[in-house]
C-alpha cells in the first residue's frame, strides 16, 4: 500500500507487525500444548520502501531524513510500540524532503524476512520454559530461528553492497538485527529496552552507579523544581520502578522486582515522559564490554552517549582528581579493528565538547586559568592490556608519548569509535585516578578517599552536560561529521 501520510503509514506497519506476532504466539501456544504441525510456521516483518527518480530534494538543515539519490530504498521494521515516535519522524522527513514534482510515497507491506520465533515472545512471557528438551529441539522444524546471516553490520560499516535488483538500505539496522540487540540489552543490563532514554552515560566504576542511584531516589522524593527537572521515574535492574512523588503508578510497574544478583552491565534509567532522560550503564572494565553494550544500545538511536570514568594520567603535571576532556583517541583496544579501520579518524564533536567544558566550568565554579588547571583537553589512549606497565622495553610508553596522549583507559576509544560507526554523537570526560608512570598508584585508603571526593562532582558534570545537549536540540546535535557519502535516510 502507498501512503503520503506518515501516521497512516505507521499504522499499517503496526497492523502488519501485530497480526504476524499474534499468529506466531498463537502457533507457539499450540505447539507447547502438544499440537503436531505438518507445515512450517512462518510470519514476516513489515517493510517500508521509497522510490525516487531524481537527486532533487528539499534543502534540510538536518543530517538525515533523505535518501542519497535516485533509486529504491527499503528496510524492515520491528517493535512499532517501542519505536513509534522514531518511525513516524523518519516517515515524515522522507515525505517532506522528497516533495515537489517527484513527490515520493511510502510503500508499506509484508517483507520476505521471517520473524524468528524467539523475537515474538512478549516482554514478560517465558513460555519456552514449559517445554522439555525434546520439544525445544523440534522447534527448529516448525519455526524460524534467529539467522545471524541477516544480522551483520555491513550497512553501518559501509561495506554493504546491494545485489542485482536489491533495494538500497533505508536504515542502519534491519529488523532482525534490532530484535537481536533488544534481547541482548535485556540480558546484559537487567532492564527492558523500553526504559532506555535518549541520552546515555557509561562508566567503568560502580561508585558512579551508587551515586546515580542515590541521586535518582533523591529526585523521585521531591517535586519537580525546574524545566530541566522533568524526570518522572527511576528504574533499576529487574525493571524496579520508583515513581516520582505525585506520579501515578502504572500497570507495568508491578512486573518489576529487585534482582538477586546484578547482571553483567547493569542499567539505570532516570526517565522523562518524552524519553529524553538519562540512562547510565556500568560497563565494567575493558573494551570488549564497551563494544558489546554500544553495539546493542545503538539500535535504540540515542541522541548522544558520554563516557564518565577513571583513567591513568600520563603527564607529570597532572594531579589525582584532574579531568581529561578527550579530543582525540589512540585506539589500541583492537575490538573494532575489523569493523572500523584504524586509519579512520574519530573526530571531536564541537557541540558535545562545548557542552562538557561548560558543564565542568559550571559545576566546579572555575574559569580561565583555574579551569585549565584542573581540566586538560587532549588525546586519550585506550588499550586492551590492563597491565601495559609491565610490558618490556617500555614500548607502550614510547607510543603514548609519540601520540601526545595525556590519559589512558580501556574503554573510551571504543565507545567513541562505536559512536562514530553507528552515527551516535559521543564524548569523553575522564578523571585521573592514578599516575603509574610517575609512581602514583592507587592504594586502598587513598582510592576510597579519592572516590568520595570526586565521584559526586564528576557525575553532576556529566548530567549537566546532558541537560545542555538536550537544551541545544537534537537538530544541531546529529552532526554531518558522522554521515558517509551515501548515507541511509533514517537517523
Amino acid at each position: 500500500m502507498l501512503f503520503d501520510d506518515p501516521a497512516a503509514a505507521f499504522e499499517q506497519v503496526r497492523t502488519i507487525y501485530d497480526s504476524n506476532i499474534a499468529y506466531l504466539r498463537e502457533c507457539m501456544r499450540r505447539f507447547i500444548a502438544g499440537e503436531e504441525f505438518t507445515e512450517h510456521v512462518r510470519a514476516c516483518y513489515p517493510f517500508v520502501r521509497v522510490h525516487t527518480d531524481t537527486v532533487v530534494r528539499a534543502d534540510s538543515r538536518l543530517a538525515f531524513g533523505f535518501v542519497a539519490g535516485p533509486g529504491t530504498y527499503e528496510t524492515t521494521l520491528t517493535r512499532p510500540e517501542l519505536f513509534a515516535n522514531y518511525y513516524e519522524q523518519q516517515f515524515r522527513l522522507l515525505l517532506k524532503n522528497h516533495g515537489g514534482k517527484q513527490q515520493v510515497q511510502l510503500e508499506v507491506g509484508t517483507s520476505a524476512q521471517p520473524i524468528p520465533i524467539h523475537f515474538s515472545f512478549a516482554e514478560h512471557d517465558h513460555i519456552e520454559g514449559n517445554m522439555n528438551a525434546e520439544r525445544r529441539v523440534l522447534m527448529r522444524d516448525v519455526f524460524d530461528l534467529p539467522n545471524l546471516a541477516t544480522m551483520d553490520d555491513g550497512i553501518a560499516n559501509g561495506t554493504h553492497e546491494p545485489g542485482p535488483g536489491e533495494a538500497h538500505p533505508l536504515s542502519l539496522f534491519t529488523a532482525p538485527r534490532v530484535d537481536y540487540s533488544l534481547q541482548r540489552l535485556r540480558h546484559y543490563t537487567g532492564t527492558a529496552p523500553a526504559h532506555f532514554q535518549k541520552f546515555v552515560l557509561f562508566t567503568n566504576y560502580q561508585f558512579y552507579i551508587d551515586e546515580f542511584v542515590r541521586l535518582g531516589h533523591e529526585i523521585m522524593a521531591a517535586p519537580s523544581a525546574s524545566d530541566d527537572d522533568k524526570y518522572i521515574a527511576f528504574i533499576e535492574p529487574g525493571n524496579l520502578v520508583t515513581r516520582r512523588v505525585g506520579q501515578a503508578v502504572e500497570p507495568g510497574d508491578a512486573h518489576g522486582a529487585a534482582l538477586p544478583r546484578l547482571p553483567q552491565m547493569p542499567g539505570y534509567h532516570l526517565v522523562r515522559a518524552d524519553g529524553s532522560g538519562i540512562t547510565m550503564v556500568n560497563i565494567g572494565v575493558g573494551p570488549a564490554n564497551a563494544k558489546t553494550i554500544t553495539d546493542h544500545i545503538a539500535v535504540l538511536r540515542p541522541h548522544a552517549w558520554l563516557m564518565l570514568g577513571h583513567c591513568a594520567g600520563l603527564r607529570n603535571t597532572q594531579q589525582l582528581g584532574d579531568y581529561v576532556l578527550a579530543h582525540g583517541y589512540v585506539r589500541e583496544d583492537h575490538v573494532l579493528d575489523e569493523d572500523l579501520p584504524l586509519w579512520v579518524p574519530i573526530p571531536p564533536l564541537a557541540e558535545v565538547q562545548v557542552a562538557i567544558e561548560a558543564a565542568v566550568a559550571e559545576v566546579t565554579q572555575l574559569t580561565g586559568h583555574e579551569l585549565k588547571r584542573v581540566m586538560r583537553t587532549g588525546t586519550v589512549a585506550s588499550t586492551d592490556n590492563r597491565n601495559w606497565e609491565l610490558l618490556p622495553q617500555r614500548t607502550p610508553e614510547r607510543r603514548f608519548s609519540q601520540s601526545r596522549a595525556i590519559a589512558l583507559d580501556m574503554e573510551s576509544a571504543t565507545i567513541a569509535a562505536n559512536g562514530f560507526r553507528f552515527r551516535v554523537p559521543y564524548g569523553t570526560l575522564l578523571c585521573v585516578s592514578d599516575k603509574p608512570m610517575h609512581g602514583e598508584i592507587k592504594l586502598p585508603g587513598m582510592a576510597n578517599q579519592f572516590y568520595r571526593d570526586r565521584v559526586d562532582q564528576h557525575l553532576r558534570i556529566g548530567i549537566r552536560a546532558v541537560e545542555m545537549l538536550r537544551a541545544l536540540g537534537v537538530d544541531k546535535l546529529h552532526s554531518r561529521k558522522l554521515r558517509s557519502f551515501t548515507e541511509v535516510a533514517f537517523q
